[in-house]
């Protein structure tokens, strides 16, 4: 037998089993967050059994890498789990977390279960009665999530813990010149490494609890690398934007997942970057082709470059900030479910195929539980160079809806002419209008207007701060406990 059809088999019984366990045997007193872990736990061992099984396959068979989309797939689906369960385990077991941590880190789990599902999908490996079948782990983490707000609700808060400046505003002192870096890379032998990729596997093995700073110095650095969730409080710098890159051109077409896609994956919690330009080189006929992934709780992101086209920065899940950057694509160029703002940033619009509209976001929330989204306050939307003078000719938008709660927002933010105005797009006929959720306030420019935008229940004008405050820095990422540690400059306010 194929190896695809002990996949397909597998994939059913498993779920089919889990399905029945939680269905049927949970009892409603247990905490639905051990549920959730547990249900987590049958997921990893299905995504590893699978994979297992279908290397025997090969091996009896003879075969070299048959169904290799499958492994893939399966692959993602492994990591996207495993990425999650300490943080799960640590609801469960741990005690020094706060109910913004709670709550961002089931919010996370959602996100990277649904990007499990998402590549799936992606590949046609779509079942019958689909949605019950995998609906269970779905169930178990929105189950955890009301409980959690719930809780909220019914008892005093839980205190907060603050983060404090132990890291001493490395990111916005670093000097090239008179700072000392833990790692040095530089292609011309005068670091320790030459690769990116070789420094983070001497990463590996120091098992580091304090953060570590990697020097990157200029260069192109043709690498696809993957700072795996042990890898914790990294700090990595360059000399510049377009100084020091990395670079990578993994696509779906030629056989990558969308997530499997991207030069520079994160999971690590606490990443920061600064002078740093991460792109995929793929082009716009390649189509889902990311440059960055990041799934890195209270991630920042500072004078850092992402150049793609279609899907180019892909804020995966989790808290993350990113400042005085520049973010240019074609198509859902800014996607994702994490909790994510913008501030003070420049999103370029590039030129895309000919028959293609540019789509500058398409947020990821999926559940009206979640408290996911993407803000975008104090940026400017522009058109890149090539784009200039025949924007004209393509209708761009500010984002359409990826998912069924889709929510993102615009606060103060400079847009071009370029943007169509009616400001928004579709997904797929009426999908999401109602349940989506995209606002506007105080922006200027050319394309700021909102008097001929989408009707849609689900978009709003928002008009006096109070509105448009839930999706500041402080709001809606915490960021006033975490970001100072930086030394950045940002608003926690609107």
């Amino acid at each position: 037998m194929a190896a695809t059809s002990f996949f397909f088999i597998f994939f059913i019984h498993f779920f089919l089993l889990v399905n029945s366990i939680s269905c049927k045997q949970i009892r409603p007193e247990l905490d639905p967050i051990r549920l959730a872990r547990s249900g987590l736990l049958h997921a990893m061992k299905w995504a590893d059994q699978g994979l297992k099984e279908m290397k025997r396959v090969d091996q009896e068979e003879g075969l070299d890498g048959h169904d290799y989309v499958g492994k893939m797939v399966l692959g993602d689906c492994l990591k996207v789990y495993g990425d999650c369960e300490p943080k799960v385990e640590k609801l469960v077991f741990g005690k020094d977390y706060s109910y913004d941590d709670e709550v961002a880190w089931i919010n996370g789990v959602m996100a990277n279960h649904r990007s499990c599902l998402d590549g799936l999908e992606e590949m046609g490996m779509v079942f019958y009665d689909h949605e019950k079948v995998i609906g269970n782990l779905t169930f178990l983490l929105d189950d955890a999530l009301v409980s959690l707000k719930k809780q909220r609700n019914r008892k005093p808060m839980r205190k907060r813990f603050p983060r404090t400046n132990t890291d001493g505003g490395l990111l916005a002192s670093w000097n090239t010149g008179t700072s000392k870096a833990d790692i040095v890379v530089a292609q011309d032998g005068s670091g320790n490494y030459k690769t990116i990729n070789d420094a983070v596997s001497a990463l590996q093995k120091m098992n580091r609890p304090e953060r570590t700073i990697i020097y990157v110095k200029s260069g192109v650095y043709h690498e696809n690398v993957e700072i795996k969730k042990n890898l914790k409080n990294l700090m990595f710098v360059g000399d510049g934007m377009d100084k020091t890159i990395v670079t990578g051109n993994k696509n779906v077409p030629d056989g990558s997942t969308t997530y499997g896609s991207a030069t520079f994956g994160i999971s690590g919690d606490g990443f920061w970057a600064r002078d740093m330009t991460f792109e995929n080189t793929a082009g716009p006929e390649k189509h889902q082709a990311v440059a960055l992934r990041v799934s890195s709780d209270l991630s920042v992101f500072y004078r850092c470059s992402f150049k793609g086209y279609q899907d180019t920065l892909f804020v995966h899940s989790f808290r993350q900030f990113y400042r005085e950057c520049h973010i240019y694509g074609t198509i859902d160029f800014i996607f994702g479910d994490a909790a994510v703002v913008f501030q003070n940033c420049d999103i370029f619009v590039k030129k895309p195929m000919n028959h293609q509209s540019p789509m500058i976001t398409a947020q990821g929330r999926d559940n009206s539980n979640q408290n996911t989204g993407i803000s975008i306050i104090n940026c400017r939307v522009l058109p890149s160079s090539e784009f200039k003078d025949v924007k004209g000719n393509f209708k761009s938008y500010l984002g359409r809806p990826w998912k069924k709660y889709s929510r993102t927002v615009f606060l103060k933010t400079d847009l071009d002419g370029l943007v169509d105005p009616r400001g928004w797009s579709e997904w797929s006929g009426d999908f999401a209008l109602s349940t989506l959720y995209y606002g506007e306030y105080k922006n200027s420019g050319d394309g700021a207007s909102t008097a001929n935008r989408v009707k849609w229940p689900g978009f709003h004008v928002l008009h006096e701060d109070h509105e448009a405050s839930p999706f500041s820095v402080a709001n809606f990422i915490q960021g006033h406990y975490w970001i100072p540690s930086t030394g950045i400059s940002f608003s926690a306010e609107i």
